[in-house]
């Protein structure tokens, strides 16, 4: 029998998107996808059957960078750039949080991941005192059953540094650990060029090849950070990088926001990787990344949210919608990327196609801030909110139907997580 049939919906296939037809799911991936009705053969042989009329049907979205702990730390970014707000606020409440409110505060950020439509999410986990803290957000990613990235952050010189062998020996235990892990994978997440020695980038980066895995870095998020590079290295972020060996199809940049041309044809010569952040680079008030000179250059470029402290949310849709207009007001120029170069970006240039994992999203276009629909692809870029996400299967497996989070009891997630807060700020001393 067939796991599941969805019906009725607008699938975005790789020839573009298709009206009115429908899917099959079975053991995790897709086995059918037609246009028109199912026959009532299909409907017999099928376990669950969803309806997607006036929906689009579509890969789930990769949130290609955020940092879940942070979901403790909204509303924190207002009145501080970057620096000093991470001095002020992030680093403490970071050094602070137990390995009880880690985990709550990452399944909180996944389960808001999958309302707003991500099957996937790298997460830059930065709260490194034990292993057992990255151990437990792989932990609340398996309770949740979302597709999870984790790069474990390091850093080897300046403020809490650690030491290369202790960075080497944790990844390589992770890398070991969920080396055929369903859900989960692991790669090396050095925090920024200035805070990382070359050696341990070249051993760390080294380790990730060795597992098919990748070194995923902020870089040049700020003028100060490419000053402090420039300080430490003598050259610019993404030319260092290059110059040791790491900037290639295994290198996420993320940001990107203060690169200039010389660095942008080395990540085009390269093949890397660039995750834009576009609503929290606009909070920060850290810039605007020249994303359509990219693109047009031919970088591959992926989405994502940025942690709940500077962004205030991860809503991928938010994200798409900012990084059109952000791209559009750079130049005074509404032809730089268009709804469906984001759409692209968000579903990491992925389609629905048969034989492909059962990863994918069913999003209501039949609601009154995006009826009437023209465009599917700028309905979605434009019109559309996470909260209009209605279903989300991962990996075959429902875990939002109809709105409502699958597998367990969200509304105590909520009171958990709102205690654990409170508590966090007492420890700071902050009440």
């Amino acid at each position: 029998m067939l796991d599941i049939l969805v019906e009725n919906g607008k699938m975005l296939t790789p020839a573009g998107w298709s009206e009115k037809g429908y899917l099959t799911i079975e053991a995790g991936k897709i086995t059918a996808l037609e246009t028109g009705a199912a026959s009532p053969e299909i409907y017999r042989s099928a376990r669950q059957v969803i309806s997607a009329d006036g929906m689009a049907v579509l890969p789930g979205l990769t949130n290609a960078h955020t940092h879940l702990s942070q979901t403790f730390m909204r509303g924190l970014s207002g009145g501080r750039p970057l620096m000093r707000w991470l001095k002020e606020l992030i680093w403490p409440l970071q050094g602070a949080m137990n390995i009880e409110e880690l985990h709550l505060a990452a399944l909180l950020g996944m389960v808001e991941n999958l309302r707003c439509g991500a099957t996937h999410v790298v997460d830059h986990q930065k709260i490194t005192k034990t292993q057992d803290y990255s151990l437990t957000v792989c932990s609340a990613a398996e309770q949740c059953g979302i597709h999870l990235t984790l790069a474990r952050a390091w850093a080897d010189t300046g403020s809490n540094a650690e030491s290369p062998i202790n960075i080497l020996n944790e990844l390589e235990t992770l890398f070991e650990r969920y080396q055929t892990h369903k859900l989960i994978q692991i790669s090396s997440g050095p925090l920024v060029p200035w805070r990382a020695t070359a050696e341990t980038l070249q051993r760390t980066h080294a380790l990730a090849q060795r597992y098919g895995s990748a070194t995923h870095i902020h870089v040049s998020e700020t003028n100060e950070e490419v000053k402090m590079t420039l300080d430490s290295n003598g050259m610019r972020p993404v030319s260092w990088l290059d110059s040791l060996g790491i900037l290639g199809p295994d290198s996420h940049i993320v940001h990107a926001v203060w690169v200039d041309k010389e660095e942008m044809l080395l990540s085009k010569k390269r093949d890397a990787l660039v995750i834009h952040c576009p609503v929290s680079n606009a909070v920060l008030g850290s810039g605007f990344a020249p994303v359509y000179e990219m693109q047009q250059m031919g970088i591959r470029i992926r989405l994502g949210t940025d942690g709940p402290a500077s962004n205030d949310n991860q809503d991928c849709f938010e994200n798409m919608k900012t990084a059109l207009c952000l791209a559009h007001l750079r130049e005074l120029d509404p032809t730089q990327l268009s709804p469906t170069d984001v759409v692209e970006m968000a579903t990491a240039g992925k389609t629905l196609s048969k034989g492909e994992p059962a990863d994918l999203i069913l999003v209501n276009l039949r609601n009154v801030n995006a009826t009437p629909v023209h465009n599917i692809d700028s309905a979605l870029a434009l019109s559309c909110h996470g909260n209009d996400v209605d279903t989300v299967i991962v990996d075959g497996n429902v875990l939002m139907l109809q709105k409502k989070i699958q597998g367990f009891d969200e509304s105590a997630l909520l009171k958990e997580c709102e205690q654990a807060a409170l508590n966090l700020r007492k420890k700071l001393a902050w009440d």
